[in-house]
């Protein structure tokens, strides 16, 4: 069985997150070689027995890479997905896509050009309650959906040093939007399709994180409904999903931060009695099976499960939401 031999771009926390997993659990992914031009995390790569180069280039020209998977700063992933797609390697691009919707479209427009498969780091659609009321909510098993609310929000980034990226309005702005809630919105757009409009509210209470540490979002949808969105960087861990539907309503609560995935709660109405059904789910590790998924597509035995269309659309609902906090209305698209 063929495996899928990728260039990891990015040796930070995240970056050696995915590098643990594929090392060690991964059956379709092999790290040919990492890229860090930070001299520090390229010596530990090299010290947790991976080839690393400084520069993306050298990795795209290797001959042994037919993937590249980006864990770089928000910023790069346009021109990044740009070098690589012209050196014909598919693609998993961690979230968010890009921060612009142009941005995004030419991706998108390059991988398909090109006959490249373009993945993206929106793990929480393959934890298996999501997944599971992703289904429910196909198969109209809730009703017709009319409202979502969601929180994905902690603390991990308090005290990070001045100088990280992470604390950098330019590479992510709206408090804690593209670190958490860009998963959010990934899961409304696929519930309720694509969004119309969007008021947002940003602002710095409890930190002197620059970009801001609350976000609050209203999106509203093509098809009708609503979602709320929370990502706040300064409070205590907290990850829950509900969606309402005129049939019953679900609620998806994470144990702990996908990091380090402990398992869910699973709250649900129950129309015969009118009480909650509280089960719980096991842990599982959502990132690693996200990043099998794009190596069987690359591979090309099966469709990658997350639409392009998807992508951008969210894309475009972050920038809105930026226009919608400078603004202090309502953003229409």
């Amino acid at each position: 069985m063929k495996n899928l031999n990728v260039a990891l771009a990015g040796y930070g926390w995240w970056g050696r997150k995915m590098a643990t997993l594929i090392t060690g659990r991964a059956t379709r992914l092999r790290i040919a070689v990492v890229v860090e031009p930070g001299d520090e995390a390229r010596r530990a790569a090299e010290e947790a027995g991976h080839a690393a180069v400084a520069d993306l280039a050298e990795a795209l020209a290797r001959p042994d890479v037919d993937a590249v998977i980006l864990a770089t700063p928000h910023v790069f992933h346009a021109e990044q997905i740009r070098l690589a797609a012209a050196a014909g390697k598919h693609i998993f691009c961690e979230k968010p896509l890009a921060l612009t919707e142009v941005d995004a479209v030419a991706a998108v427009r390059l991988c398909a050009e090109r006959g490249l498969v373009l993945g993206i780091g929106h793990e929480r659609r393959f934890e298996p309650p999501m997944a599971a009321l992703l289904e429910a909510c196909r198969a109209g098993d809730l009703g017709r959906i009319v409202q979502i609310e969601a929180n994905f929000s902690h603390d991990k980034f308090v005290h990070l040093a001045a100088g990280n990226w992470r604390l950098d309005p330019a590479h992510a702005p709206l408090a804690g939007m593209t670190a958490t809630g860009i998963h959010l919105t990934d899961l409304a757009i696929a519930i309720l399709g694509r969004p119309v409009s969007v008021s947002a509210y940003c602002d710095r209470l409890v930190s002197t994180i620059p970009q801001g540490d609350t976000l609050g979002a209203l999106v509203t949808f093509e098809g009708g409904g609503n979602a709320y969105i929370s990502a706040s960087l300064g409070v205590p861990f907290v990850s829950r999903f509900a969606v309402y539907g005129s049939k019953g309503w679900r609620e998806i609560r994470d144990k702990s931060h996908v990091e380090n995935p402990t398992g869910w709660l699973v709250l649900a109405s129950d129309a015969a009695t009118g009480l909650t059904n509280i089960e719980e789910a096991p842990a599982a590790e959502a990132v690693l099976d996200n990043l099998e998924a794009f190596a069987r597509a690359a591979l090309g035995e099966a469709a990658y499960p997350i639409a392009t269309a998807d992508m951008v659309a969210n894309t475009a609902l972050l920038e809105k939401m930026g226009a919608a906090v400078a603004s202090g209305g309502a953003v229409r698209f």
